[in-house]
């Protein structure tokens, strides 16, 4: 692991970060019933420092940000923000008014309102606007001009926007709000490559003028690039605080789960056509937007195949063209038994063995007043009919086996899905269509906003799987997933594949350099 090195100020002498605490929690408790979030959770945090809080799911990461933003108040324990002590914020304007902005991993925004109003969202009293029109479309055009390379006019509908673009929107509001506290929980997995750089350098620009930042994140190399410093939570608690540049991985994990010894993720071997099944689907001839040159995909059972790209450049609607979602030319056909399916909808992909998995977890995946049971039994509910019935003892035994198969951490399955975790949520939807018994899975970007060991998890039943004849299509966002797990990996770029890369090829350098169009020489 490269050294951080901290960006600093021109001058020593205008160097924020001096040791002043802007932000202190001290021994905090709060539990939901019988279920203790937080058990014991201690944080300080410097003016101009970036601080990372790391832990698995479940750790208490979520419930501890959301007692900064006043939507949860503690049992017990004090917060202390620059100087003055509370035991609480009564409510989110609250937080919003002592200085704590927050960007949460699920993008926040109105879709039906413009760009402008969506950032100054909230900003205004009852009877009075807090600026004038022109300032805001003012401010607000220099605030997304500094996290996009092409942001958009003022009174476009967020609800054009793309996933990234509208995270941007969410961000954005927040730094408009000169917070003394910024608080990242997850925001930077729903933004693409170039607009969680220009991010990252926003953020060093606000750590030099005195913001304390706190970032939320799974994705290691980002506590590399940004974080001074990082605090670890395990089960409620504060386990560690390690400076920037003095930690490593494995020592990160262990001190996440508490393991005496950490296992290696398993290597995978390069996997030859000859050594994979039939081909199972092929996109022939598919263009995604009318001018885009045409292409043919296939994918054989047994087969991992990566969809990589900056955001918004076609590989979503590639994946979506395979699930039958259409697209500008072309066709997908599915080759089974030495017969053809056209895939032509959503349902006709179902009938011939295709499942998918959304990205968009809350939005498209799982319905929030339901049980963690009923979420992973929709789709599949017709194996439980005894008669005109339905049988919970025949859909629990199922999801019994899948508990196991993807350690599912729950309480009971009866419990609300919002119980769990992110991850845990994640691998209830995953449970769900791998019980559909496809053979053909395709998975949007399914590790967003989970933890190492939850995508450890996913990795080694992926793996298995493909070792029994599935065939995968998954699109990531994290360059290194591709490496690790892929055989093979497609780069989008302008909604046209630009580039193949087979498992000898895979490398970091390479792979991030074809996202804009470039080449790097593969060492032989």
């Amino acid at each position: 692991m490269s050294t951080l090195t901290p960006v600093m100020p021109e001058s020593p002498a205008e160097k924020p970060n001096d040791g002043r605490s802007v932000l202190e929690l001290r021994s905090i408790r709060k539990a939901f019933g019988p279920t203790v979030a937080v058990k014991d959770a201690t944080f300080q945090l410097r003016a101009g420092e970036v601080h990372a809080i790391v832990g698995e799911n479940g750790s208490g990461k979520s419930t501890l940000v959301k007692i900064l933003s006043g939507i949860h108040e503690p049992d017990s324990g004090e917060i202390v923000i620059e100087g003055t002590v509370r035991s609480s914020f009564a409510r989110p304007g609250a937080a919003l008014k002592s200085g704590i902005a927050t960007v949460f991993q699920e993008v926040l925004v109105v879709e039906s309102q413009t760009v402008v109003e969506n950032l100054w969202l909230g900003s205004d009293g009852f009877l009075a606007s807090s600026k004038s029109k022109r300032a805001k479309r003012a401010e607000g055009a220099t605030a997304l001009a500094d996290l996009l390379e092409n942001p958009p006019q003022m009174d476009v509908l967020v609800e054009d926007l793309s996933l990234s673009d509208r995270q941007a929107c969410g961000i954005a509001r927040a730094i408009l709000r000169r917070p003394k506290v910024l608080i990242l929980d997850e925001a930077t997995s729903a933004l693409d490559f170039d607009t969680r750089s220009r991010l990252f350098t926003v953020v060093r620009r606000l750590a030099s003028e005195g913001v304390g930042i706190i970032l939320i994140t799974h994705r290691m190399d980002e506590i590399e690039d940004i974080a001074d410093r990082l605090t670890v939570l395990r089960s409620g608690q504060t386990i560690a605080t390690l400076d920037g540049d003095n930690w490593t991985t494995p020592q990160l994990v262990q001190l996440m789960t508490g393991a005496e010894a950490l296992v290696e993720p398993e290597q995978q071997a390069v996997v030859s056509a000859t050594e994979l099944g039939a081909v199972v689907l092929e996109a022939r001839d598919i263009r995604l937007t009318p001018s885009a040159e045409p292409f043919t995909f296939s994918i054989r059972a047994g087969e991992l195949v990566g969809l990589a790209g900056l955001e918004g450049q076609g590989q979503d609607t590639f994946l979506r063209a395979l699930w039958g979602f259409g697209t500008s030319g072309g066709e997908v056909v599915r080759m089974t038994g030495g017969s053809e399916m056209h895939i032509t909808s959503n349902a006709s992909a179902s009938r011939a063995g295709i499942a998918y998995v959304p990205r968009e977890r809350r939005a498209e995946s799982i319905f929030e007043w339901m049980s963690i049971q009923e979420n992973f039994s929709l789709p599949t509910s017709r194996q439980d009919r005894r008669g005109p019935f339905l049988s919970n003892r025949a859909s629990a035994s199922r999801f019994t086996s899948y508990i196991s198969r993807l350690n599912i951490k729950l309480g009971k399955p009866s419990d609300g899905i919002t119980t769990l975790s992110g991850g845990n949520q994640q691998k209830v939807i995953v449970a769900r269509w791998l019980a559909s018994n496809p053979e053909v899975l395709l998975l949007n970007d399914p590790t967003r906003g989970i933890d190492i060991n939850a995508k450890r998890d996913l990795y080694a039943l992926l793996r298995t799987l493909a070792s029994e004849g599935l065939a995968v299509v998954m699109l990531s966002t994290e360059v290194d997933e591709h490496i690790e797990l892929m055989h093979r990996v497609l780069v989008f770029h302008d909604d046209q594949c630009s580039r193949e890369f087979t498992k000898n090829e895979l490398g970091r350098e390479a792979l991030v350099a074809s996202f804009f169009g470039s080449e790097v020489e593969v060492a032989s």
